[in-house]
Parts: structure tokens; sequence; C-alpha cells
């Protein structure tokens, strides 16, 4: 992880869901972000560190109620951790359905929790980074 977070500074310039999703990986409702149907040209950063992490080139409408996006700006701006919250420590869960092993992905600056990738993506990557809206900041594209 990154830099220490100061979670005392967080809670107080933080709406109470960009909270619960970037430090206690919580997950927004679906459909209920504001950047799932964002499609405006422009860069997605870190709520919490702003790191610069996700382009709107890559941006497309999964339909899974998320923003979705089928690539990273680049692939040391996140981590990609497994979260086994699905099967908890049931060890025959884990051998038999390894489908339930999701990959978290975390913002490698700061560590906050962004959402999860799955491999049901688009072309050329196959990849979905499914982001809640509430770990992001959109930055849009300035007239050069």
């Amino acid at each position: 992880m990154g830099d220490k977070v100061d979670k005392a500074n967080l809670k107080s310039r933080l709406t109470a869901i960009q909270y619960q999703v970037t430090q206690e990986k919580a997950t927004e409702e679906r459909f209920s972000g504001c950047y799932d149907k964002t499609y405006e040209p422009g860069t997605y950063v870190c709520i919490v560190c702003e790191l610069p992490l996700f382009s709107s080139d890559t941006k497309y409408d999964s339909s899974c109620g998320w923003p979705a996006f089928n690539d990273v700006l680049d692939a040391g701006k996140v981590k990609l951790l497994p979260d086994t919250t699905d099967v908890r420590s049931n060890l025959l869960l884990v051998i038999t359905q390894p489908g339930k092993i999701r990959t978290e992905v975390t913002c490698s600056q700061c560590g906050s929790h962004l959402g999860h990738v799955f491999g049901d993506g688009p072309p050329p990557t196959m990849k979905r980074f499914c982001i809640n809206s509430a770990s992001l900041n959109f930055l849009p594209k300035t007239e050069d």
C-alpha cells in the first residue's frame, strides 16, 4: 500500500458512500453511481489521492450498473488482489468453484478499494473493470 491514509481526514472530506466504498470495501447500489452513464472525454482519478486511473477512451456500457472500463491507464496504477469474501475460508468452495474468487481492484498509490475486474469484457483486453463511481472523480478533457 502507498501513502498512509488519514482516516479522520477522509471521513471529513468524503461522503459516507465514498468512505464506505474506498475504505471499507463496500459496493454502491447498481445504477446509483454518477458515472455509470458518463461518456464525455476525460480521465477518471482516485477520489482519495487523485491518481489518474482510467480514460474515457476505454469506458463502455456493460449494462452491469457500474462504470466499466476494458483497461487502466497504466498497469502500475492499480493493484489486483484475490477477493475471497464470497467463499470466506471454505477451502472446498475455493477448490470446486474457483470462479467465486473475484479479483479486487485497488489504487496502487493509496490502497483505496475501487471495485473488481472480470474476464468477460470486450476485445482486445477481454477485461471488465467494474468500478464504483464513489471511488472516482472525473476530470473532463480540456481543449488544447
